[in-house]
């Protein structure tokens, strides 16, 4: 008899019997549209979470960067600085509103924006509007340098904490510190609700004005009257329930993630030249994703030869983001730093991560790795 060995996903959802309660609740409610119950009911419980005042549900993290970088007013000839070694989401939203991208290079201790190279763009460049600080692969970065740069230099700070849900800095929640902050809850974060985001903030006045503007800026009047110029961002109901249900499981799913992390770790520290991501406290992280990276005269074998001797076990694993400043879409922008991200994206790889993942699924990832070791360089 032929038995079929599942494929092993990097960070699939993980969805529960009570996801399914949640949401045959929200549908016999017949609360399907972008209001609903569930959906403020969501918006409270990560606002309570984070300890924000206000929170507002969205489509998309990239629709919370869109509406945050909208009510900071940035536009044509405006700067915004961003990280480099991140997903293009983060700076994608810069470009909609005509301004320019800045990026900003990587800190080993972190992978997160070092803040020696965010303070030289600050002091050289004159039309900062924003900086955006993402918190990369569960870990934070380098809050209270950041906070106090951004402070000195009179910035406003966007946190994109969309990798980052349940981790914190110094016990403050991750999304808990920005002029605006946000998470994603797209199918492969720690809870999903498909596909979503939530914007956070302490001011009353900007996120009644996210909720006009995710809504068509629709006047609240009898009939439909518009005064701006609005988005269809706001989150169905519908989502927002599976959200609930997926938001109550998050300490449990960290937990499970950081086994995973350690169990790599563990079986790792006799391969030479591989090296775990650095986590600079590890009660803090939410290891959305366990991440290495490889010395191939070391180990023997290179980033790319380790993802296809994977991928023939039916295992994804993926590189590190490509930095910014290397895509071609953003190849004339300017860059602060040197070849930290550079670096991590030559040598790094991302390992399945997920929640739902057993013992037995993360033991075949660790044998394919493990057999990689010294083999490359055998041949």
């Amino acid at each position: 008899m032929c038995i079929i060995v599942p494929r092993l996903y990097l960070s699939p959802p993980d969805i529960r019997p009570r996801d399914h309660v949640s949401l045959a609740e929200a549908l016999n409610s017949n609360w399907v549209a972008p209001i609903g119950p569930h959906l403020d009911a969501f918006e409270a419980a990560v606002a309570t979470r984070t300890g924000a005042k206000h929170a507002v549900a969205l489509n998309s993290g990239t629709a919370a960067l869109h509406l945050a970088l909208d009510l900071l007013g940035v536009g044509p000839g405006d700067q915004v600085i961003c990280p480099s070694f991140t997903f293009v989401a983060s700076a994608n939203p810069i470009c909609y509103l005509g301004a320019e991208p800045v990026f900003v290079d990587s800190e080993p201790q972190t992978w997160n924006i070092d803040p020696q190279q965010l303070e030289l763009a600050l002091k050289s460049e004159t039309s900062v509007k924003a900086v955006i600080v993402v918190h990369l692969y569960g870990q934070c970065a380098q809050m209270d340098t950041i906070l106090e740069l951004c402070q000195r230099y009179r910035v406003a700070l966007i946190e994109d904490a969309a990798e980052a849900l349940g981790a914190s800095y110094k016990g403050r929640a991750a999304g808990s510190m920005g002029a605006f902050s946000f998470f994603s809850f797209n199918g492969n974060k720690i809870i999903t609700t498909s596909a979503g985001g939530m914007l956070l903030t302490n001011s009353q006045t900007w996120a009644q004005r996210a909720r006009y503007l995710a809504s068509q800026a629709r006047e609240p009047v009898l009939h439909y009257e518009h005064l701006a110029v609005g988005y269809n961002y706001r989150m169905s109901n519908l989502l927002a329930g599976l959200g609930l249900t997926q938001l109550t499981d998050l300490e449990r799913r960290i937990q499970v993630r950081r086994a995973h992390f350690e169990a790599y770790t563990a079986a790792f520290s006799h391969l030479k030249g591989l090296s775990m991501m650095p986590l600079i406290d590890a009660d803090a992280a939410n290891y959305w994703l366990t991440c290495i990276t490889i010395d191939p005269d070391q180990f023997g074998a290179d980033r790319d030869f380790i993802i296809a001797a994977l991928a023939a076990a039916d295992i994804e694993a993926r590189p590190l983001w490509k930095p910014l400043h290397l895509q071609p879409v953003f190849a004339t922008r300017t860059f602060y730093g040197t070849i930290c991200a550079e670096k991590l994206f030559e040598c790094g790889l991302c390992l399945p991560s997920g929640s739902a993942m057993v013992d037995c699924d993360r033991d075949r990832v660790i044998a394919v790795v493990a057999a990689c070791f010294q083999r490359q360089s055998a041949h």
